[in-house]
Order: C-alpha cells, then sequence, then structure tokens
C-alpha cells in the first residue's frame, strides 16, 4: 500500500475504518488467497472473484459513511484534507482503483459538493495534466461523474470549462467532456448559456481540435444549441459586451432574423442605453434579411421609439436607416434621412440607401455625390458598385470620375469599386470599360497604380476576360515605373500557369529606364522575402531559360533569388 493511501487510513482511524481488502487479480481471486475453499463453501456458487469485489465494495461503502461522519462532526474542512489525501493517494498509485471509487463516491453523495471545489479542480487539472502526458481520463472521473454532483452552475461549469483541456481527439471512443456540455445546454439552455457566455475570454487551445480554442467551441455550441431558446440566447449575448458575443449576434441576425428583430424591439424601448446602442446595431444587420411583414413592423416600431428620444439624437442616423429601408416609411423619412447621411453620419450605413436608389434616384444620388466628398468615402463607394441595375450603373460610373477629379487620394476606394465591380461578371463590362479606359489613359498615377494592382489580380473566374482585356490596355501605354511595379504583388499572388509570363513581362517594360529596372530587381527580392515560395518559383525560372531572364535580372538579383530560395541558379 502507498504512502498517501497510508495517510488516509490514518486519518480515517479514528472513525474506526479497517484497510480494504487487497484487489482481486486476473483470474479474480483476492491477491495472496490460497486455492478455492471446498465444496462445501460459498465458492462453487458464487465464486471468488465475485466474493472478493462484494467485500472490496461493502469496506468502501463504509469507508464512505465514515468519511460523511467526518463531514457531519467536524465540518467540510475536515472533510475536504481527507479527499486531498486521497488524490494524493491517485498521485503514487494512479490506477488505486479503492482511492478513486472512494474519492468519487463520497463526493457524489454529499448533500452540496461545492464546498469541495478546490479539491475538484485539483482533481480536474490532475487529469488535464495525466492526458497531457498520453493517458486517458479513467472511467471513473469521465464526464458523468462531474455532470452527476450536486454543484452550483458556476462551479460545475468552470470545472467543465477546465476539463475540456482533458478531451481525447474526436476519432477516440468514450464519452467527452464536450459532448456532456453540450448535453447540458440542450436539457436547460436558459440556465446553461450565461455559463458559456463566460468561457468567452478562455482563448486556450483545445488539445483535441488544436484549430479551436474553448472561447470557440463556447460559441460554436451556443450556435448549435441556439433553436430552444434564441430570445434568451440574444439577451445573453448583449449582456456580455464581448466580441465573440457580437460576431454570434451579427450570425443570427442573419439566420435568424426574426429573434433578432424581436430582441431590437425590446432593447428599443430598454432604460439602458447600451440596449438601445445594440437595437440600432442589430437591427441594421438584420434589416437585409427580413422576409417577413411582422419583422419589418418590429424594426419599423423600434425605429420611431429611438427617433422619439431627444437624448438619443446620436443614435437618430440609425434609426432613419432603418426607416428608409422600409418602403412604408421611406417616402416620409427619406429626406431627414439624407441630410444625416450626406453630413457622415457614422450610425448611417450607405447600404440603407441602396432601396431608395430605385424609387427616388436624384435625391439619393446627390446625397452620394456629397458624401464622397467627405473623407472615409470608401464605404459608399464599395456600396456603390452593388448597384448593377445598367441606367443607374451609369450614372454611378459619373460618379466615381467626379471623384476622382476632386479627390485622387481616393484611389484606393476606387480601385475597391473597380474590383467589386468586375467579379460581377461580363454583365459589368458595359459600364465598367468607358470608366477604367478613361482613367488609365490619362488618370492621376495613384489611381493607376491602384487600378494596376486590381486588374493583375486573379479575381473571380468570370471576372478573369475583362481583367486581362484591361490589363492588356494598361501595359501597352504605360511607361511609369511607380504604376508599372504596382502591379508585381498582386502578380505574385496568382496560382495559374500565366504568372511566370506576366512576371516577365512586367520585368521587360520596366528595364526600359534605369530606375524601373532598380525598382523591379528590389520588388522581386522584396516579395521573395515575404510572399511563401515565390522566392523558389523565381529561382525555378531562372535555372529553366536563364537566356530569357538575363536581360530583365541582375547578378546582384539573381544571386539573392537562389539565397531566399535556398537552391542553386545555374549562371
Amino acid at each position: 500500500m502507498t504512502s498517501g493511501a497510508s495517510r488516509v487510513r490514518a486519518g480515517l482511524g479514528s472513525a474506526g475504518v479497517c484497510e480494504p481488502p487487497a484487489a482481486p487479480d486476473p483470474a479474480g481471486r483476492p491477491a495472496g488467497s490460497g486455492p478455492p475453499e471446498g465444496r462445501h463453501s460459498l465458492a462453487p456458487s458464487f465464486g471468488t472473484g465475485f466474493l472478493s469485489r462484494a467485500a472490496a465494495l461493502i469496506h468502501t461503502l463504509l469507508t464512505v459513511e465514515a468519511l460523511l461522519l467526518v463531514a457531519r462532526q467536524h465540518g467540510t474542512p475536515q472533510l475536504a484534507c481527507r479527499l486531498e489525501e486521497l488524490l494524493h493517494a491517485l498521485d503514487a498509485d494512479p490506477h488505486s482503483w479503492w482511492a478513486a471509487r472512494l474519492c468519487t463516491e463520497t463526493l457524489l453523495r454529499v448533500p452540496d459538493a461545492t464546498p469541495y471545489s478546490d479539491v475538484l479542480r485539483q482533481l480536474a487539472d490532475r487529469l488535464v495534466a495525466r492526458r497531457g502526458q498520453g493517458e486517458p481520463v479513467p472511467p471513473v472521473f469521465g464526464p458523468a461523474f462531474w455532470t452527476a454532483l450536486r454543484l452550483s452552475p458556476g462551479t460545475r461549469f468552470e470545472l467543465l470549462r477546465r476539463l475540456l483541456l482533458a478531451d481525447g481527439p474526436p476519432h477516440e471512443p468514450g464519452p467527452r467532456f464536450l459532448d456532456a456540455v453540450a448535453e447540458l445546454l440542450a436539457a436547460d439552455p436558459t440556465a446553461v448559456q450565461p455559463q458559456l457566455a463566460r468561457w468567452f475570454d478562455d482563448e486556450r487551445p483545445l488539445p483535441a481540435t488544436p484549430h479551436a480554442s474553448v472561447a470557440r467551441a463556447a460559441q460554436a455550441l451556443l450556435h448549435t444549441h441556439r433553436s430552444r431558446a434564441l430570445d434568451d440566447l440574444a439577451e445573453v449575448l448583449v449582456g456580455c459586451a464581448h466580441r465573440r458575443a457580437d460576431e454570434l449576434l451579427a450570425v443570427l441576425a442573419e439566420e435568424e432574423p426574426s429573434a433578432v428583430c424581436r430582441a431590437v424591439d425590446r432593447w428599443a424601448h430598454d432604460g439602458q442605453p447600451a440596449r438601445r446602442v445594440a437595437a440600432v446595431t442589430y437591427g441594421l444587420r438584420a434589416a437585409p434579411h427580413v422576409r417577413t411583414d411582422a419583422d419589418r413592423e418590429l424594426l419599423r416600431y423600434a425605429a420611431l421609439a429611438l427617433l422619439a428620444r431627444p437624448e438619443d439624437r446620436s443614435l437618430h442616423g440609425g434609426a432613419l436607416a432603418l426607416l428608409v429601408r422600409d418602403p412604408r416609411t421611406r417616402a416620409r423619412h427619406l429626406p431627414q434621412a439624407l441630410g444625416h447621411f450626406a453630413a457622415g453620419d457614422p450610425q448611417f450605413p450607405p447600404s440603407a440607401l441602396v432601396p431608395a436608389l430605385a424609387t427616388d434616384p436624384d435625391p439619393v444620388l446627390d446625397a452620394f455625390r456629397e458624401r464622397l466628398r467627405r473623407p472615409g468615402a470608401g464605404p459608399a463607394l464599395r456600396t456603390l458598385a452593388d448597384v448593377t441595375t445598367p441606367a443607374l450603373a451609369r450614372r454611378v460610373a459619373g460618379l466615381v470620375r467626379e471623384v476622382v477629379e476632386r479627390r485622387p487620394e481616393t484611389a484606393g476606394d476606387v480601385a475597391a469599386y473597380v474590383d467589386r465591380r468586375l467579379d460581377q461578371g461580363p454583365a459589368a463590362r458595359a459600364v465598367l470599360l468607358p470608366l477604367v479606359t478613361g482613367l488609365l489613359d490619362g488618370g492621376p498615377e495613384g489611381v493607376r497604380a491602384a487600378l494596376a494592382a486590381v486588374l493583375a489580380g486573379p479575381g473571380v473566374p468570370a471576372s478573369r476576360p475583362l481583367r486581362q482585356e484591361l490589363l492588356d490596355l494598361l501595359m501597352e501605354h504605360e511607361r511609369e515605373p511607380a504604376v508599372l511595379v504596382a502591379l508585381l504583388p498582386a502578380a505574385a499572388a496568382r496560382t495559374d500557369d500565366d504568372i511566370r509570363d506576366l512576371v516577365h513581362r512586367i520585368g521587360l517594360l520596366l528595364v526600359r529606364t534605369p530606375e524601373g529596372a532598380t525598382r523591379f530587381d528590389r520588388g522581386l527580392v522584396d516579395l521573395g522575402r515575404y510572399v511563401p515560395g515565390f522566392a523558389g518559383l523565381v529561382a525555378g525560372w531562372l535555372a529553366e531559360r536563364p537566356q530569357d531572364w538575363a536581360a530583365v535580372v541582375g547578378p546582384g538579383t539573381r544571386r539573392m533569388i537562389e539565397n531566399l530560395a535556398g537552391a542553386r541558379v545555374p549562371a
């Protein structure tokens, strides 16, 4: 018997507890016992192994009663000390059946196990440590034990949060703590949802699934088991004020818009300012996914309630955005809404005005024109890329040209608009071709460079013919090194077979001037250093056809590419 077990027995001596019977051997006989008794004994009827196991069980039950008596007579701290001694016994002999059974049976029979939470935390940490050493959790300490304990909800889920790290890989047989948490959530979602929300700060990776963390597991469980208590879940999430709660609410706004609309209606009438801010935020996120009149009515009443509060003036732009999305209230509130939008109200998303373009194009386009004159025009330009009706799209293209003329510093936003329109496929050609051709022919250098990066990029398959056509046009007429070198990063990001020819063509254009040649060499080295695999790719081109590259890649650059690629490039 180990020293840890000896300490346990010594501590229980005053209660009259004797040593447990010896554990049975693999044949079912107690260790050290003689041969089976004669024909007149009980052995032929029940078997020696049965008697040994029965004696061990009886002894365990008596010892459990003695431990419970310790708690009743001497208080919780005394029993906690005895339980810690059992943990020490398990440290000395992890396979001690008696110590494990004594520990679990005692904890399962106490009226309230919460006072022993420190002992349980120690046990949980030992199980996680054993898993880290490649040993599975003993069945006696499996999920069923932890879910059967009489614990407060907070203590139980704090322990289960620790124990998630003791789960084995998904293909490993046996119960898992993550599954036990899912079962508790499915059985009583209202009680369990707040407990899981407390896990959002725990970013420890799960050994069984390293790509996930405890926080992501909680988020996924709440999403998977959302249907039985959607309204309660919305309230739990909005009360968290946590990034992961916001992410899950955004998903619910798309997948469960009716539940979010109900929540928005509640929050808009709430006395807490934070709830009213949430009403605007998630009302706007749910609005594009609303399909029923009942949901539109909820958003309408929520927006009107917010507008009626003078103290919520900062939220009025968002409330008006909800009202102009609704055909029933658009006409009445559109003038006020356009004023907020044109003035750059951060609560007014540009996307809210897209439906109004179909009914009131002139005032809405005027508001966009005014908004695009202000800093931060990117979201408005990206939103206009979603306007695909031919007549309106042509008017939007005219707006884009105006923006470039007045504010060349919006080059990146203009390029993002063109990129989104290109990805819409051949239908965008009639509007995009004259717009981009005009910008490439005499547009500001910064705009041409930003467009070059877009045109050289891969894009979606439907966009590639028009991208290539416009890219060919650019490369036929462009001579400015700053524009041509902007093609390189986009080219390096491609995975098609044309990447070599494109890089070589860029090099031939750049080496026409000393500045261009220097910038090409520097660009290749920088991409080789920071883009995985690019140096090896270029090294392969140089080795396969050195004569083609001799005129565009300098000797120093060749050596740098060789070093970055880790392969010898032939001279």
